[in-house]
């Protein structure tokens, strides 16, 4: 039985378009994606997504709406990822670059999906969309998707 890693991914929305950020260094490095991270001891899973967004890119969410939940097995990693996904359209802050994370807006019709976690053309299109997400996704040691299974 593994154990289970709890992650935050949050995305900053306007009416037209999306905070990304170009991941410069560790897991997931050269990807675009969502602001996040591990949740810490005596931490909040809403509290972990707000101090993540703001270390990574200096937005401070005023307002996080929780959309859904997704459960990541990588076959190199004993631990499922079980990623809380939020999204803000309330903040303050402007975005800036952080050591961890090059931030940049994307048109919500014009994302680089050809530089993203191969799942992320899969199921952001429905969060987009106003739908909640709840899904697996298992990758092989490449990180290559292997198989996904999303709730309707």
């Amino acid at each position: 039985m593994s154990t289970i890693k709890l992650v935050t991914l949050c995305f900053v929305c306007t009416e037209k378009q999306v905070l990304l950020g170009l991941k410069k260094r560790g897991f997931g490095a050269g990807w675009w994606n969502g602001f996040g991270g591990k949740v810490l001891p005596n931490e909040t899973i809403q509290q972990a997504a707000r101090r993540e967004l703001l270390e990574e890119c200096g937005i401070n969410a005023i307002e996080l709406k929780k959309r859904g939940n997704l459960r990541f097995h990588f076959a190199d990693d004993e631990r499922a990822h079980e990623m809380h996904i939020f999204t803000t359209d309330k903040f303050s802050g402007m975005p800036r670059e952080s050591e961890e994370m090059r931030p940049q807006w994307f048109d919500y019709n014009n994302l680089p999906y050809d530089q993203m976690w191969e799942s992320d053309s899969l199921w952001l299109p429905r969060l987009w969309r106003g739908e909640d997400i709840a899904g697996k996704c298992h990758f092989d040691s490449g990180k290559r998707l292997t198989w996904h299974s999303f709730d309707a």
